[in-house]
C-alpha cells in the first residue's frame, strides 16, 4: 500500500513529467544544436595579403580564395595541419604588392580596416623564411580560430617554397607523410568483425549518464519525501499503522518501480529519436563494418544494476532524510554520498580506455561503485564470470546491510525533532535495540 501510494501520488505530478521529458529534449539538442551551431558560426573574413618576399602571395590568395583549401584535392601538394576550425573559416583574399612607402600603405590599409571596407590585413615580411613572426592587423583579434586556420595555410605555403627551394618534390613529401589509417575489429567468439571505435565507448557513457542522473535524481527524491513527512508530522500518524521498517521499504520500492517507468520512457525516447539517425548510419556503412549493438545480458544487467545502485543510494539518503529536521541540514550530509558518485564519473574514461584494467576491476567490486562501473564494463567488453557474479554478491550484500543500518536509524529519526543531531548520536540510533 504504501508502494503504490508513492508510487501514484509522484507519477500524477507535473514535476514527474516535466524532468521525464528533460533527457528527451536534451538528446535531441546535443543531436541538431551542434551541427546547427556549426552552420552559423562559418565566417568569411575580407583579408588583403602585402607580401615582401615575392614568393607567398599569389599562391597564399589562391590557397585562400579556393574551396581546394578546404579539401585538397589528392594530386596537389598540401602539406597542411589543419584542425577542428577546418570548413568554419573562409576567406576573400587579395594580394597587393608592397608600395614604395610602406608607412603610407600600411596606414591606407588601416583606414580601410576601420571603414569596415577589409576585415584585416597580412605583411609577409624578409624573415618570414626564417621564422620570424608575420604581422596580422585587424579591428578583432580575439578572432583565436580564424588566425589558426590563417596561420595553418600561411605555414603550408612557406613550406611549400622552402622543399621547393631545397630541390625537393613538395608532393612526394605529402605521399610519403601521409597518416596512416586504424580499423577496429572487434573479437569474439565468433571471430573478428569491424566495429567503429568509437560506437561502443558512446553507447557505454550513454547507460552511464543515464543510471548517474536516475540515481542522484531519485536518491534526492528519497530524502525530500521523508523530510516532508517528517516536517509536517504526518509521519507520526502513519507509523501507527505499520512498522518504520515497513513504511521505509514501501517508499524505497514505490520510488524505484517510478524510477525504472522513467528510465523505460527515456530509452524508448532515445530509441525512436536515433532509429533514423541509425538507419541512415548502416545504410552508409562500409562492407563488413557494424555498429555497437546492445545484447540482451547487457540489458539484463543493466536494469538489475539500477536496481541494486538505487536501493543502495535510496537507503542512504533515506537515513539521511529521517536523521536532519529540514533540506538545508539533510543537503550538508548528502553531499558527503555524492563522493561516491563523483569517483566513477573521475574514472569513466580511464575505464573505457581499458575495461579490464586493474583499477576498473577493483574499483567496479566496491559495492557503492559497481552500478555506475560494472555497466560500463560490461558494455564495452564483458567481464569474466566470476567478477560479475562477485560484484553481485558484494553489492546484494552492501544494500542489506545498508537497509539494516538505515532501517533503524530511521526508526529512530523520524520521530527525532528540535536540534540537529551528531554523528556521534545517528551511530548511537543503528545500536538502538
Amino acid at each position: 500500500m504504501v508502494a503504490k501510494r508513492e508510487y501514484l501520488q509522484r507519477a500524477k505530478t507535473k514535476a514527474f513529467w516535466i524532468t521525464t521529458l528533460i533527457l528527451p529534449l536534451f538528446v535531441v539538442a546535443i543531436s541538431i544544436v551542434p551541427t546547427l551551431l556549426i552552420a552559423k558560426s562559418k565566417s568569411t573574413q575580407r583579408i588583403v595579403v602585402v607580401d615582401e618576399t615575392g614568393k607567398l602571395g599569389p599562391d597564399l590568395v589562391k590557397r585562400l580564395n579556393s574551396q581546394e583549401t578546404k579539401t585538397p584535392k589528392k594530386e596537389e601538394p598540401s602539406l597542411r595541419r589543419r584542425g577542428g576550425e577546418e570548413g568554419m573559416i573562409t576567406f576573400e583574399a587579395t594580394a597587393e604588392p608592397p608600395a614604395a612607402d610602406r608607412k603610407a600603405q600600411q596606414a591606407d590599409l588601416n583606414r580601410r580596416v576601420m571603414g569596415k571596407e577589409i576585415d584585416a590585413w597580412v605583411w609577409i615580411g624578409p624573415g618570414a623564411f626564417a621564422d620570424k613572426p608575420i604581422e596580422y592587423h585587424a579591428r578583432n583579434v580575439s578572432n583565436v580560430l580564424t588566425q589558426g586556420a590563417l596561420r595553418e595555410e600561411i605555414s603550408s605555403a612557406v613550406r611549400l617554397v622552402r622543399f621547393r627551394e631545397a630541390g625537393i618534390d613538395p608532393a612526394r613529401v605529402d605521399e610519403l607523410s601521409r597518416s596512416v589509417q586504424l580499423e577496429p575489429q572487434r573479437v569474439s567468439a565468433t571471430g573478428s568483425r569491424a566495429e567503429g571505435s568509437l560506437g561502443a565507448a558512446a553507447l557505454a557513457m550513454v547507460l552511464f549518464f543515464i543510471l548517474y542522473i536516475a540515481i542522484i535524481m531519485w536518491g534526492q527524491q528519497v530524502m525530500q519525501g521523508v523530510l516532508e513527512e517528517k516536517g509536517s508530522r504526518v509521519i507520526e500518524v502513519v507509523i501507527s499503522s505499520v512498522t518504520p521498517f515497513e513504511l521505509m521499504m514501501g517508499k524505497l520500492i514505490g520510488i524505484c518501480l517510478l524510477g525504472l517507468t522513467q528510465l523505460g520512457i527515456w530509452l524508448g525516447t532515445m530509441l525512436v529519436v536515433t532509429a533514423p539517425g541509425i538507419v541512415a548510419t548502416m545504410a552508409f556503412l562500409p562492407p563488413g563494418v557494424s555498429l555497437p549493438t546492445l545484447s540482451a545480458m547487457t540489458l539484463i544487467n543493466f536494469v538489475l544494476l539500477f536496481i541494486l545502485g538505487f536501493l543502495a543510494y535510496a537507503t542512504l539518503y533515506a537515513g539521511i532524510g529521517a536523521s536532519f529536521n529540514n533540506l538545508q541540514e539533510a543537503q550538508q550530509a548528502a553531499s558527503l554520498a555524492m563522493i561516491f558518485v563523483i569517483i566513477p564519473v573521475m574514472v569513466m574514461y580511464p575505464v573505457i580506455n581499458d575495461p579490464n584494467s586493474r583499477m576498473a576491476t577493483i574499483l567496479s567490486l566496491i559495492p557503492m561503485f559497481t552500478p555506475l562501473l560494472m555497466p560500463l564494463r560490461i558494455a564495452i567488453e564483458m567481464p569474466p564470470a566470476w567478477q560479475i557474479a562477485l560484484a553481485y554478491v558484494l553489492t546484494i550484500g552492501f544494500v542489506i546491510g545498508m537497509i539494516w543500518i538505515c532501517a533503524r536509524i530511521y526508526r529512530v529519526g523520524i520521530l527525532m525533532y528540535g536540534k540537529k543531531p551528531t554523528f556521534a548520536e545517528i551511530w548511537k540510533w543503528t545500536r538502538y535495540a
